[in-house]
């Protein structure tokens, strides 16, 4: 009987309730979809060829861990990307960034901290998997706002000591979906010292990581190794989906302390389901292979620059530094997508179905989540759209 009573409170996901906002109404125009971060930017020419020559793999149960060679092909990424060196045993592969985010929380979460209810923080507005892993784990959500105020980051720093004794987890999504904001040296530092005084574990989700303007984001193991903390304070989650547009693929990683790992791939062995080994074979080479991250981060930084054109005269525009989405102030962003929709066709997210009240207010309750993942001609016409309606 406890289990349901968890999610009895739950609101609905975001996309049945976007269809019952805007599917009553007819579309404005074209229809346009910028609601959804499903990449639609071509993925590496080589996928089929490699797919092909080990298709006769899904006849064998795959390797609950991940296949050697792919994870040694992990490895070389994150050593490439953040000089830090990994081994095997501090990697899992996953289906997908979500399968993790949601099963280290099973995994590592204990049913009690200093006997007491243990708290998972999240930045508030949140991927929504945040929320469901700490209510699955019997676990005390808390919601901090992740604001312009606050750079678009959850300043953790302020909560009071006793939420922060009672932590067992703690949510950083950077680049921020949905604001585009980078964790610093200076905010990391600060996060890790504030994990070991309080003694919690970081989930990093850096699903977002490739895709940025001008500098590489700093990683949460990057961060880790500068400040020689133990590797089992930090848990860190990458994706094919972003880096590669490989949505459908469903793969990716954790990485973590050896003894953290162990307990995740100990779940994954009696409750979950490894990769498929002819998937494994082609996220191996597709980890290996730059050239096409390259470009694909090219596409998204042209993109942005027409964004900045474009809604280069709207109070309170903030360009992002890293991620595909805009994050766009309105007075209200449900009556904005209804309105948008209704008058152009174009679909977009309101900011609000990404958070939750607090009593300083709903942080997602004045925005609109503009994705920019189709091709650059029909981004174009999709901000312009908005832009005539929303902000003339």
């Amino acid at each position: 009987m406890m289990y349901p009573e968890r999610f009895s409170n739950l609101p609905p996901y975001a996309w049945p309730r976007l269809r019952a906002l805007l599917d009553v109404h007819g579309a404005g125009g074209d229809s346009i979809n910028m609601t959804i971060g499903e990449p639609q930017h071509p993925f590496p020419a080589f996928v089929p060829d490699v797919l092909a020559q080990s298709v006769s793999e899904f006849s064998k149960y795959p390797t609950n861990e991940g296949a050697p060679d792919l994870l040694m092909a992990i490895c070389g990424w994150i050593k490439r990307r953040y000089t830090v060196d990994l081994t095997r045993d501090r990697l899992m592969v996953l289906n997908g960034t979500r399968e993790g985010l949601y099963n280290a929380a099973m995994a590592l979460c204990p049913e009690f901290k200093n006997g007491k209810q243990p708290v998972v923080l999240l930045p508030n507005p949140f991927y929504q998997v945040y929320a469901i892993a700490a209510l699955s784990v019997k676990a005390e959500p808390v919601m901090v706002p992740a604001t312009a105020l606050t750079g678009y980051l959850p300043d953790y720093a302020s909560l009071p000591v006793d939420v922060l004794d009672r932590t067992t987890i703690a949510y950083i999504c950077s680049p921020a979906n949905p604001q585009g904001a980078v964790a610093s040296r200076e905010y990391w530092s600060t996060l890790i010292a504030l994990a070991e005084k309080h003694d919690f574990k970081i989930f990093a989700d850096e699903c977002y990581s490739e895709i940025y303007r001008d500098k590489p984001p700093m990683g949460a193991l990057e961060a880790a190794a500068a400040e020689g903390c133990d590797p089992e304070r930090i848990v860190v989650f990458h994706s094919l989906s972003k880096r590669s547009n490989l949505p459908g693929l469903r793969s990716g990683f954790v990485a973590s302390g050896q003894k953290n790992i162990k307990e995740i791939r100990q779940l994954r062995a009696y409750a979950g389901t490894p990769v498929p080994m002819p998937i494994q074979r082609v996220s191996e080479r597709v980890w290996s292979d730059e050239q096409h991250v390259i470009a694909n981060r090219a596409m998204y930084q042209d993109k942005f620059k027409d964004a900045d054109v474009i809604f280069a005269g709207v109070n309170n525009y903030a360009s992002p530094e890293a991620g595909f989405f805009l994050w766009l102030p309105v007075e209200d962003g449900e009556q904005a997508a209804s309105k948008l929709w209704q008058k152009t066709g174009v679909r977009v997210l309101p900011g609000a179905y990404l958070s939750r009240p607090d009593p300083a207010g709903d942080p997602g309750i004045g925005y609109i989540r503009v994705a920019l993942v189709a091709p650059k001609d029909e981004t174009q016409r999709g901000l312009t759209l908005i832009h005539d309606c929303l902000y003339t």
